[in-house]
Formats: C-alpha cells, sequence, structure tokens
C-alpha cells in the first residue's frame, strides 16, 4: 500500500513538474495596428509613445517585418489553421456581412489539439471566423465579440457589444471593448474566470482597436495636441511603375488648407455607422484619433504583463504581441489595408520570455500568420495534427541574429475566398467581394531578406520587385527594369515554389503578367 501511495504521489509530482516546463501561452492580437504606431519601431512618428509595448520588446524580441495577413477574418483562419486560405477547407463568408460558416470536422481548429494534450485554452475578445465560435471543442473559456453570429452588431467596436460567455447568448455589455477584454483576461490570469487550472493554459486575447472607426477611450481624447505626420510621397496618383488599381488609388484629395483629406468624407468601414473623424478628417486628425486609441493597448499590456508577475507565472509564460495585419494613411493613396505593400498590412510582432529567450533584440526576417501555429506546437512539445503551411519559429526565437536562416514568407490574398473556392483565379475579378468593392485583386508575394515579389492575379497586369533596404517605401518597382530580369525570375519561380509546398492548386495556373519573361524557365544568377 505504501508502495502505491510512492508511486502514485511520483506520478503526480512528474506531471506537475512536466506541466511546469511546458510554457503559458498569451497571444495578444490587436487589430488593423501598423508597425509604424508602436514607438520602439524605427518608422513611427516622435511623437508617438508606448511605454508597455517598448518594455515588452526590451525583454525580448522584436521583429521587423511581420505580415500576419491583408485582412481580418484571413488572418485569423490562416492562425487558426496554420494553413494559407486556399488551404482552408469550408471556410466561407455566408449571409449578411461579416457572417461566415466552417465545417468544423473538415475545418478544424488547433487550439481543440491543445485541449486533448493538457492545455487550458482561452479566447477573449474579436471572433471572426464563422458562427460557430468553438466553445468546448476549441475552447475551454471563451468570452467573444461574435461579429460574424450578430451581423447587426458587427460595427460596434468599441462600446456596447453583444458578449457571448462560454457559448452562451449574446448579452449587451457597456464600457470600452479594450478595457473589458483586458479586465476579463486579467481575471483569467488571476483564476477568477475558466475555473482553477493546474494545466498549462493558451490565451488568445483579441482586440477590437485599433479599426475603424478608430474610437480612443475618454481618457486619451486629448493625447498628441501636436501630431503631425510626414505626408507620404506617394499619397496621390500617377504612381508610374505600379498595376492599374494601386496606379489610380485616390482615397485622399487636397483639402482647402492643402492638407489631405479624404475623398468620402469619412472612413469607409463597411459596418461602422459613425464614419466621421473625432478631431476632424484631414490626415493629420485621423492619424492622431488613430494613435490615440493604441494608448488602451499599451496601457494593457502592462496591465497584463504585470499580473503575470504578481501570479508568479511571468517566468514561465510566452507573449506575443502583434496584430492581423497594418493600415495604410495615405501610403500609395490607400486608407485601408488589403494591398500588399508595406504601408497597408505591416504590423508590429513582439515576443518575450526573458527566462528563456534574448532579450532586447531584433530579428529582420519576415513572419506571418501561418507561422504561429507550427511555433506553438514546438513550443508546447505536441505533435502537428495535419500538415501546416507556415515554418516553425522557435530558432528565430532561440537566435534572432541567426545568418542560417533561407526560408522566405510566402503571402496570399485570395478576397473573401477560401479551400476549394481558391482552386482557380477567378476570370471575372468583379465577383470577388473585396475586388468589387475596393479593385484590390488577388495577389502572390515572396518576402526575402532583402526583397519583395509582387505578382498581381490580373491577365497582363505588371509585377512588382522592390529593394526594401533601398527603397522600403516600394516606390521604384525593379521588375520593370531590364537589369533586374534575372532578379525577377528567380524571384517569380521561388514564389510558385512556394505555392507548390503549400499545395495551392492555381500555382501553375495564374494569369499571364504584363512581362515578356517565360513563366517558369530555369533563372539565371541574379544580376547586380
Amino acid at each position: 500500500m505504501r508502495r502505491l501511495i510512492l508511486l502514485l504521489l511520483l506520478f503526480v509530482t512528474a506531471a506537475h513538474s512536466a506541466n511546469e516546463e511546458r510554457p503559458n501561452i498569451l497571444l495578444i492580437f490587436t487589430d488593423d495596428q501598423s508597425h509604424r504606431s508602436v514607438s520602439c519601431y524605427p518608422e513611427a512618428d516622435a511623437y508617438v509613445k508606448t511605454p508597455n509595448i517598448d518594455e515588452l520588446a526590451d525583454k525580448g524580441i522584436r521583429f521587423s517585418q511581420c505580415y500576419m495577413g491583408s485582412w481580418c477574418m484571413a488572418s485569423r483562419a490562416m492562425l487558426l489553421t496554420g494553413r494559407y486560405t486556399y488551404g482552408i477547407n469550408s471556410m466561407r463568408m455566408e449571409g449578411e456581412y461579416p457572417g461566415s460558416e466552417y465545417d468544423p470536422e473538415a475545418c478544424p481548429f488547433w487550439p481543440s489539439v491543445f485541449r486533448k494534450n493538457g492545455y487550458h485554452t482561452a479566447q477573449i475578445g474579436k471572433w471572426h471566423t464563422g458562427t460557430d465560435n468553438g466553445f468546448g471543442r476549441d475552447w475551454d473559456f471563451q468570452k467573444v465579440w461574435n461579429r460574424p453570429a450578430f451581423p447587426e452588431n458587427s460595427g460596434a467596436y468599441f462600446y456596447d457589444q453583444l458578449i457571448q460567455t462560454n457559448g452562451g447568448e449574446g448579452e449587451m455589455t457597456k464600457g470600452y471593448s479594450s478595457d473589458n477584454y483586458t479586465q476579463w483576461a486579467i481575471d483569467y490570469l488571476r483564476g477568477e474566470k475558466g475555473g482553477e487550472r493546474e494545466d498549462p493554459w493558451f490565451l488568445w486575447l483579441c482586440y477590437g482597436a485599433v479599426h475603424g472607426p478608430f474610437t480612443p477611450a475618454e481618457r486619451h481624447l486629448d493625447d498628441y495636441p501636436d501630431a503631425k505626420i510626414e505626408i507620404p510621397g506617394d499619397i496621390y496618383p500617377p504612381r508610374e511603375g505600379k498595376p492599374k488599381y494601386s496606379r489610380e488609388k485616390e482615397q485622399w484629395v487636397p483639402g482647402p488648407d492643402g492638407v489631405p483629406v479624404l475623398k468620402s468624407g469619412h472612413f469607409a468601414g463597411r459596418t461602422i455607422d459613425d464614419k466621421s473623424g473625432i478631431h476632424g478628417n484631414d490626415i493629420h486628425s485621423l492619424v492622431r484619433q488613430y494613435h490615440q486609441g493604441v494608448l488602451a493597448l499599451d496601457e494593457a499590456v502592462g496591465r497584463l504583463v504585470k499580473v503575470l508577475k504578481e501570479t508568479g507565472q511571468y517566468d514561465n509564460t510566452l507573449i506575443i504581441f502583434t496584430s492581423d495585419q497594418g493600415i495604410a494613411w495615405g501610403q500609395k493613396g490607400f486608407q485601408v489595408k488589403l494591398a500588399p505593400y508595406d504601408g497597408t498590412i505591416r504590423g508590429p510582432m513582439i515576443v518575450s520570455m526573458p527566462k528563456k529567450l534574448p532579450t532586447g533584440k531584433v530579428c529582420k526576417e519576415a513572419v506571418g500568420a501561418p507561422d504561429l501555429a507550427p511555433t506553438f506546437f514546438k513550443t508546447a512539445g505536441i505533435e502537428m495534427p495535419w500538415k501546416m503551411h507556415g515554418r516553425d519559429l522557435t530558432p528565430l526565437f532561440e537566435d534572432p541574429e541567426r545568418t542560417d536562416w533561407d526560408s522566405p514568407l510566402l503571402m496570399v490574398h485570395t478576397g473573401m475566398r477560401y479551400g476549394a473556392d481558391c482552386d482557380s483565379v477567378p476570370k471575372d475579378m468583379s465577383t470577388d467581394r473585396i475586388y468589387s468593392k475596393q479593385q484590390i485583386p488577388w495577389w502572390v508575394s515572396l518576402r526575402t531578406d532583402r526583397y519583395k515579389y509582387i505578382r498581381n492575379l490580373l491577365p497582363g497586369e505588371v509585377e512588382e520587385l522592390y529593394d526594401m533596404e533601398k527603397d522600403p517605401d516600394e516606390m521604384v518597382n525593379l521588375a520593370l527594369d531590364p537589369n533586374y530580369k534575372n532578379l525577377l525570375l528567380e524571384n517569380r519561380v521561388a514564389a510558385i515554389k512556394e505555392l507548390k509546398r503549400t499545395d495551392c492548386k492555381f500555382a501553375e495556373t495564374m494569369p499571364t503578367t504584363a512581362s515578356p519573361l517565360k513563366r517558369n524557365a530555369a533563372p539565371k544568377k541574379p544580376e547586380n
């Protein structure tokens, strides 16, 4: 009997020890937050101050090239599956926007696998991938604003949200959403919500900020009184060397005093009722309002880290701070996401676990949403349950300045289509709901350590190639320069190779480009 008790004690001790070694994972996921809105990024304006996010970077690794996706739903779907949109089976837009559905048998989300392997999984905040939010299958605890389930409430990004708790009915909830989500996450971290937990946990905390209408908390409405930005040099057309949709984009026009204003007179969000600017509709006023909305996110990071330390969980928690994508403020004439340029979709990503990972480092390798799932599986020591398209980033977490990383980032935009609906590129792009509204076509892009290649999936459209070291604003399209024809061809072939590696069915049938280069010819050594 004593021996049996001793064996049981040893088993319990071993299990507890194993759980202690398996890290908690806190994924803080903001909305439409550009890297330019975080002051530790050199591209941020001098007046921008995000001390708590900066402190996270000081205690961790700042990724300088982060491209989670091109729009909200696609980024989240890729994150939850580890796959590009064309590999996400059964996911579809359905019903009144942003209505969407999926079959969980055909489209499993990986948190369900974490649950089966001893993790307690939780999700708080914005939900944007199907009316089925997965409680009881993917999540042990959930408190979410389910936009697809309540399309009539889907524009309420900051106040008066219908909140579902653990799969229940939506309840109208007062208060500022960023503050609500932060408090619910703190309650979870303290064990006050979701039950007592001895197992390691994964918490996906999804903010609606700083999506349009970019509403700041009332306490921040007077901040940044002198905020002004440098007007992007390509805010007005024409933009030589670009595809037609980018060359002619005109969301901004000169105002009465010469300062750019939105041509429509207001933010163009589909589900947003109050679209007018709080401080005005010129570019300086709108960007000021946007950055004010970031301040509650910065406060949230500080509060969350403080609670992790107070509860003794900090040393064993991997913190990832990132956003579904960035958003443009005049770059290439845009005030939207979607397009393949840094100004429209590049966001921040900071990884911190100072007990186990380097601190104060910058990683220059490009990362995206499909990369997170394989990285989490490796971190947790769990075998991946299906083929994932993303790359395990743990080697970069361990050595962010390593020189042997030779894995370019594939980026793909397939509008509002997923899975089999992406087997071929639409012959009539106007049938795509994003294209019909924003005139942004499907595209494929490849980001290496220096260059960005873009293939716009319209017949006869130009390809794009940018030297991101010499031309970070993507002003000069090298694809049109004969001196770079070999480099262009090398990147084109590399992009097709990545599409094939990830089982993309349209890889061989993409529309012919305007370039006279043969599509699949073997590349020669790039010219300098």
